[in-house]
């Protein structure tokens, strides 16, 4: 119905377009305060739970950040041991090679 009504619009359809017009100022500064007194708190409740999320995310990219460094701290640990075993291997009894 909807779909008709805008192509009788589009095709000339003066009295039709001119409806429209008269109900949209006529309706119009009922319509909007409603429909704004009504979007108002959802749309608070959207920004309130985008900040709850901004603030959530925060603090699990700093918790990953955390990971992240003991894991590298690990794993230079685990390289240093490898090389001083490798290190204790190559030259037993403290001996030392001439390079």
């Amino acid at each position: 119905m909807v779909m008709g009504l805008l192509d009788d619009v589009f095709k000339g359809n003066i009295g039709t377009g001119l409806a429209i017009g008269i109900g949209a100022a006529v309706l119009g500064p009922v319509i909007i305060p409603v429909l704004s007194g009504a979007a108002k708190p959802l749309v608070k409740a959207a920004i309130k739970s985008g900040i709850l999320l901004y603030e959530k995310g925060k603090e699990v990219y700093a918790e990953m950040g955390e990971v992240v460094e003991d894991l590298v701290a690990e794993a230079k640990a685990e390289i240093a041991d490898a090389h001083h075993e490798t290190a204790d291997v190559l030259h037993p009894e403290g001996e030392t090679s001439v390079s």
